[in-house]
């Protein structure tokens, strides 16, 4: 008989996590303060997405941004001349964001007064989908230059969030970008999910996602 006792870590840090995940969000429901997770692959044009849906809803809500990198304070000051709330938190090496980390973002924003807030997780399609930041709705971003296979090398996120955004869509031609087939995967993985395709470049697509964030905005924040 073995005189030592196995501890499954990884399953303990993905319960207190979950624990933390659900009060934060309870927390923000009471305050009625909507927080999107959006996450992505790096150079997805998540940022420049970001700018596009402020600008389509910043006359109509109070907009916070809580911009999440390893280093750096570029994403910050972009998001900046857009006139919102916004500050850069540096994750430490960390490649995700977990709830208390959030916890601590909403914190230092401060919420009061804001309607929506987004959180701009760490460029990666592996560790933050595994981590529950306690938000209202998960998005994440796929980007024509990306591949329409990405659903079939990282199932997890896909099946992890409530919308997929497929980004850079005018230069899908270059690209051998196949729409339909990107989407029928994401949807075998997930029935649910909500496919937005878009170009933050030129806008096309933007007022549907915008639409659809209005709305979960409102029933959230009744």
């Amino acid at each position: 008989m073995d005189s030592f006792k196995v501890f499954e870590i990884k399953k303990s840090v993905y319960e207190n996590n979950d624990a933390q995940a659900s009060l934060l969000r309870t927390k923000l429901k009471e305050d009625k303060v909507f927080l999107l997770n959006l996450m992505s692959s790096p150079g997805s044009g998540k940022t420049t997405t970001l700018v596009k849906t402020i600008e389509a809803l910043k006359d109509e809500f109070s907009i916070g941004i809580i911009e999440a990198d390893i280093d750096s304070d570029v994403d910050a000051t972009t998001i900046s001349k857009t006139g919102v709330k916004v500050i850069q938190l540096h994750t430490g090496g960390m490649c995700h964001l977990n709830a208390d980390m959030t916890r601590q973002g909403l914190e230092e924003i401060e919420t009061d007064g804001l309607d929506f807030v987004v959180l701009e997780n760490v460029g990666n399609l592996i560790c933050p989908a595994e981590f529950d930041t306690g938000a209202a709705k998960n998005a994440m971003i796929l980007s024509v230059p990306e591949g329409d296979d990405k659903p079939l090398k990282y199932p997890g996120i896909f099946r992890a969030v409530d919308v997929l955004i497929i980004n850079k869509i005018d230069a899908a031609e270059y690209f051998d970008f196949d729409l339909e087939a990107a989407t029928q995967r994401a949807k075998k993985l997930n029935p649910n999910i909500k496919v937005f395709p878009i170009s933050a470049k030129t806008g096309e697509g933007v007022e549907a996602w915008a639409d659809w964030l209005r709305e979960e905005i409102k029933i959230w924040n009744k």
